[in-house]
């Protein structure tokens, strides 16, 4: 009989989860880069809808954080308004984007979420 050659099951699954994380890490550049903010040079927290608990977190930004955000904003405005982007050297890179808003806007989150509890006793 003729046996068919085969991967041992083991060494699949050993690269498996780097595959896939590759795959993920590859699709979720692909989709920044789809989502075109990146080419008016802002970061994914400067287009965040601003509620209530966003305009507490932006409140509690350090000032030259807070001015960094305007300062793109205000330019991603200006281009927009020109029909224009940024040249390509100047876009926001996947891996450069910070996530500056995101810890304080889950602290406002959690004490907003708090607080209701509390009112609920």
């Amino acid at each position: 009989m003729h046996r068919a050659h085969s991967v041992p099951l083991i060494n699949m699954a050993s690269r498996a989860p780097v595959a896939s994380g590759r795959l993920l890490s590859g699709l979720r550049k692909w989709y920044y880069n789809l989502s075109g903010f990146n080419k008016f040079g802002l970061m994914r927290d400067d287009t965040i809808y601003e509620d209530g608990d966003v305009k507490e977190a932006l409140r509690r930004l350090p000032e030259n954080v807070y001015n960094d955000r305007m300062f793109r904003i205000k330019r991603a405005l200006d281009l927009s308004m020109k029909q224009q982007i940024l040249p390509k050297d100047q876009w926001t890179k996947y891996e450069e984007d910070d996530h500056y808003l995101t810890p304080y806007l889950d602290e406002v989150i959690r004490e907003r979420k708090e607080r209701e509890e509390w009112m609920k006793k």
